[in-house]
């Protein structure tokens, strides 16, 4: 049995049996078995868009070769008696608490918000009401603030190939597309992801693995420089070893970790608004046509250097997708995006961001408490503008020139409007700067100044960071760790993912 790779272009409407036969003709065999290893559009002359396909074939046909074989992720299993509470059910918290289940620890995971589908039936409520559920939102419950996004699978870390493997493989065998292994822009969609996160907790469970929802962490009981019990709303729980993964959102957690010894410091990070177009408008601009065979729909990457020194960038965009009310607390005003697998809804949206550091911003030094504090006002500035949860919103050509929108405009939003000079409401650096963004990204994309900008993308990353030392631990404690986006050290699924992998491996190999 010998095994070739072989590189190929194919329309964007390709079929399997069209595949097969190029690939016959190509390697002149007739017997053979394939797989794609790698998919990625190449749009980049508009009369030639097709799809770029690697694929490795074994057949009795060929001589010679090895077939790709997955990195994978070496979990030692033995018999132990450490308990593991792991705090919060999004990817660096669930993958912690399953590599840790799967080595043989008692592993306990808590999550202040409920399981999947009572989360979505209220997060439903939510955008028909107005009223708001303080522990099932877009921010908290179920799988984190990733359920319900576009569920990309992208990541710019390097080195990772092991623990990305593993998290694949897991989401297939929980029920998502094969695609996601091969394509260049794997995304899973928030309709997938919500079947995907039950059937991981089902996996975690048959392990032996223990999830309680709807349990809140309030404190913990130190002594020593150990963590040896958990205040929750459930009462206290004793741990041997306590992983915190509260995501970027949980500004109480992040307080009451300060409070507890716990040592952050204040990073860069970016903060903007949402803009969005008509799905069909973004498709003329990238493949100069209404749509295209074979292809969900059209994306977009763009990055401006903004007044100069502020880097201004497009960020988790979101193809026939939504824009949704974030919001991690009551009394304030965020968005963020969302799409389903099929990316068939009749809107475009990206969040568009400034990059800056915020002692450089203020002028002057910024505490990690200062910073969280900062950021809430934001925050609430735009509830209070709005009076709720609608999004302040302008044209981007009025956001250009300080022209404040009138009427009415379409959207994807569910809680409405409010029409505003968006650009007084965010930082005046930051408003110059995304304003220059918005003008250099309208020349690079056609029609890009037609579209609107609404409320604000607070929610790129963390503002903070925990320090840590070499094995993962936080510095100053014995047994306590932070993992993913919540503890400043990752962004998105994969990396959040990663991270919490990585400090489980670090727990096991620390030998609890």
């Amino acid at each position: 049995m010998g095994f070739r790779e072989i590189n190929l272009q194919l329309p964007t409407d390709y079929t399997d049996a069209a595949l097969r036969s190029v690939i016959g003709r190509q390697l002149g065999i007739r017997e053979f078995s394939w797989q794609i290893e790698s998919k990625s559009l190449d749009a980049r002359k508009k009369h030639n868009i097709h799809w770029l396909i690697r694929v490795g074939v074994l057949s009795d046909e060929l001589q010679g070769g090895e077939p790709f074989v997955y990195p994978s992720l070496e979990i030692p299993r033995q018999a132990r008696t450490t308990r593991v509470l792991v705090v919060g059910s999004g990817p660096a918290g669930f993958f912690s608490a399953l590599v840790l289940q799967k080595a043989g620890f008692k592993t306990m995971l808590i999550e202040r918000g409920s399981r999947v589908d009572r989360r979505a039936g209220r997060i439903k409520e939510f955008e028909s009401s107005g009223t708001f559920d303080p522990i099932n939102n877009y921010a908290f419950g179920e799988g984190g603030a990733g359920t319900f996004s576009d569920g990309k699978l992208t990541s710019r870390t390097k080195n990772i190939a092991r623990e990305k493997q593993f998290i694949l493989s897991s989401y297939i065998r929980a029920g998502a597309p094969a695609e996601i292994e091969y394509l260049a822009h794997p995304h899973l969609g928030t309709d997938n992801l919500r079947h995907i996160t039950a059937n991981l907790r089902r996996e975690f469970e048959d392990l032996g693995g223990e999830m309680c929802f709807e349990t809140m962490l309030f404190d913990l009981t130190v002594s020593n420089g150990r963590v040896v019990a958990a205040v929750t709303s459930a009462g206290e729980i004793p741990v041997d070893v306590l992983v915190i993964a509260p995501g970027h959102s949980a500004h109480e957690t992040y307080r009451m970790l300060i409070r507890n010894g716990v040592r952050f410091r204040t990073k860069n990070f970016a903060i903007g608004c949402r803009v969005e177009h008509p799905q069909e408008l973004i498709n003329r601009a990238q493949w100069g046509r209404a749509s295209l065979p074979g292809v969900k729909a059209a994306e977009y990457r763009l990055t401006a250097r903004g007044d100069g020194s502020l880097p201004v960038y497009t960020f988790c965009m979101c193809p026939g997708g939504t824009v949704v009310p974030a919001t991690a607390y009551a009394t304030a005003n965020i968005v963020n995006g969302m799409s389903r697998y099929r990316r068939s809804g009749r809107f475009a949206n990206a969040a568009c961001v400034a990059g800056f550091n915020l002692e450089s911003l203020l002028g002057k030094a910024v505490s990690p408490l200062e910073a969280l504090d900062w950021l809430s006002s934001l925050e609430q500035r735009f509830y209070q503008y709005a009076g709720g949860y609608r999004a302040p919103f302008a044209t981007i050509s009025g956001f250009i020139g300080r022209t404040p929108p009138t009427g009415t405009v379409d959207s994807s939003y569910p809680l409405g409007l409010a029409a505003a000079p968006l650009w007084d409401l965010l930082p005046p650096r930051i408003s110059e700067a995304i304003s220059l963004g918005l003008a250099e990204f309208s020349r690079k994309l056609k029609g890009f100044d037609s579209g609107i900008i609404l409320g604000l993308e607070s929610k790129t990353s963390s503002p903070i960071q925990v320090l840590r030392e070499p094995d993962r631990c936080c510095q100053g404690f014995a047994n306590l760790y932070l993992a993913g986006e919540g503890a400043g050290w990752s962004g998105g699924i994969i990396s959040s993912g990663v991270d919490g992998i990585r400090t489980a491996l670090a727990i096991i190999e620390k030998g609890y």
